[in-house]
């Protein structure tokens, strides 16, 4: 498959190699300094997911691209998309907020369970919203909230939240699931990319 690229690697001299050794690198380098930079700029540890399943079908379907971005001064309120992760999960999920309730301050969030949330939203004494919020999730195309996907959680806190979802692109992301579902093709991708940028004379 390679044959040809092979042989004109063979003919390049180390120097040549070598620079193309880096230039390959500053790609690499630029591309994690976007993202990073996306992230300080959005306040989302993944400024851009993609869409595993179908359970926000028909708002998103598997394979869309979905931009996200998380004010820390935002409130989160019912219907917005949001995307959270529960420590020791693995994949983030994209779900609706179905409730909300925010907590006032001074009060240990652990003592504010389902027993003690009278409304769906409340503010604080002063008239100011709270810092915190407790989020109840669903998918549109589930029967039922997320509660078992908590991990023995009553709900959601902000700190969980990744982002808020603002924008997507549908299908973009099949490629990602692609090579996710299917490993060799990752390395088959990456490894011809990494042996055409060394071996180019450009």
């Amino acid at each position: 498959m390679f044959t040809e690229e092979l042989k004109a690697f063979r003919r390049l001299g180390f120097r040549h190699v070598l620079l193309q050794v880096l230039n390959f690198a500053s790609v690499i380098a630029s591309g994690l300094m976007i993202w990073k930079g996306l992230g300080v700029i959005t306040n989302s540890e993944s400024p851009i997911v993609v869409v595993l399943s179908g359970s926000m079908e028909p708002a998103f379907y598997r394979g869309d691209l979905l931009f996200l971005t998380n004010p820390s001064s935002e409130q989160y309120k019912t219907g917005d998309i949001t995307v959270y992760k529960i420590p020791g999960a693995d994949i983030p999920i994209v779900h609706r907020v179905l409730e909300t309730h925010d907590v006032p301050p001074r009060i240990d969030i652990r003592q504010y369970t389902k027993s003690t949330t009278r409304s769906k939203h409340t503010t604080n004494t002063d008239g100011s919203e709270s810092d915190n919020q407790l989020l109840l999730t669903k998918g549109d195309n589930n029967y039922v909230d997320d509660i078992e996907l908590y991990q023995g959680l009553e709900w959601l806190e902000k700190k969980h939240i990744v982002g808020k979802v603002r924008g997507f692109l549908p299908y973009v992301g099949y490629v990602t699931i692609a090579m996710n579902d299917f490993p060799q093709l990752k390395y088959a991708l990456l490894g011809g990319l990494g042996l055409l940028a060394l071996i180019q004379r450009e």
